[in-house]
């Protein structure tokens, strides 16, 4: 019955913290659906097969063995179609499961292990946390032989860049592609005091994708 009590702990526990997760600081900050059950499910299945195996593997060898083969095979998950910080969320449910699933563990310790995963990816993935640094992969209209004016270039349309990298360059279409990391400029403000929309610079751009 006390392991009984100390499992459904565990497994409140969890739930707790990945709801926290998925609900709480994930999908108010990026926004997709498609992910919240793969969080959600990721997380209980492996708490599930992880107390299972605790169960029957003596004080949980078994077990940590096999979550840290979930953890290992995250790598998987590499698609252009998941973000880094998306798999980071991955990292964590993964986590929160294989630690909350391990029933030797004291409650305490659980609750404060899940306790400092949680903060450290509020804070890690906070809005208000580099808000203006950006990644884009810009497609330029000419191909600078100067790296000043490269930077220049990309100063004018995008702002300060921070390091970039030059992916192509096609002499036969005159077209370079780079993969720039910059800072955002500030808002600019009209005469009455208030944020501008206009985005001059930014229109004159050709085509360029965030990624």
């Amino acid at each position: 019955m006390d392991a009984l009590r100390h499992l459904a702990a565990h497994l409140g526990l969890d739930l707790a913290a990945v709801c926290l997760l998925t609900f709480g600081i994930y999908y108010p900050r990026h926004r997709r659906r498609d992910l919240v059950p793969a969080y959600l499910a990721l997380n209980i299945g492996l708490f599930t097969v992880v107390s299972a195996f605790a169960a029957v593997g003596g004080r949980g060898g078994t077990a940590l063995g096999l979550g840290l083969f979930g953890v290992l095979s995250i790598v998987r998950l590499r698609s252009d179609a998941v973000q880094h910080e998306e798999v980071a969320y991955y990292f964590t449910t993964l986590v929160l499961g294989l630690l909350c699933g391990l029933p030797h563990l004291e409650f305490g310790l659980t609750a404060g292990l899940t306790a400092v995963l949680l903060l450290v990816v509020y804070a890690a993935d906070h809005p208000r946390l580099l808000a203006r640094s950006r990644r884009s992969l810009v497609t330029l209209d000419t191909v600078h032989d100067d790296p000043a004016a490269l930077r220049a270039d990309l100063a004018r349309r995008l702002g300060e860049p921070l390091h970039w990298t030059v992916m192509e360059v096609d002499f036969v279409r005159d077209l370079t592609v780079v993969d720039v990391r910059y800072r955002e400029p500030l808002p600019q403000q009209d005469t009455s005091g208030t944020r501008s929309t206009a985005e001059p610079a930014r229109r004159s751009t050709p085509a360029w994708e965030t990624v």
